[in-house]
């Protein structure tokens, strides 16, 4: 099972277009926002996604009333960190700030992402993968990321846009 993973998109709407694209056209089957969504006219974007949005909320997603009222009437699956799912045999955690990792993370993750850090983490630790996609908000081209884990693999790739 192949899942993308975004994060930080501050309502870039341009780039969001583009990571809906390059998400659709890897065939990921379920999407995973690490945080700071902004503006429900991000989720507007993402609403053209071929595959189901999970995710949490982060620390500048202060809409929540507007956010919460789309997302009530989305397909999409958002909470305040953390996210826990399993999916293909893997247990994932999802935060927004890595510092609540310390808290959070159990013996059983295998996959934990993060954001806010807008920094490209990438980390194996004898059976789990630590990601964070990196930065997908700016507006230099070329130097924004979002990533395709392979969770049977266990694997993580960066695609830069």
């Amino acid at each position: 099972m192949k899942i993308g993973v975004v994060s930080d998109t501050h309502n870039n709407l341009p780039n969001c277009r583009r990571i809906v694209e390059l998400f659709n056209d890897a065939g990921v089957e379920r999407v995973i926002h690490t945080g700071d969504i902004s503006q429900v006219k991000t989720l507007e974007v993402f609403t053209d996604l071929d595959a189901d949005l999970y995710g949490v909320f982060g620390n500048n997603d202060v809409e929540r009333e507007l956010l919460d009222a789309f997302l009530s009437e989305s397909r999409f699956h958002f909470v305040d960190p953390p996210l826990e799912l399993e999916w293909a045999g893997r247990n994932i955690i999802v935060v927004h700030d890595p510092r609540d990792l310390e808290h959070m993370m159990k013996d059983h993750h295998d996959v934990v992402l993060h954001g806010h850090t807008h920094r490209q983490v990438i980390e194996r630790c004898d059976k789990r993968l630590l990601f964070n996609p990196g930065e997908c908000a700016g507006l230099i081209e070329g130097l924004n990321s979002i990533g395709v884990i392979d969770l049977l693999e266990l694997s993580a790739e960066v695609l830069k846009f």
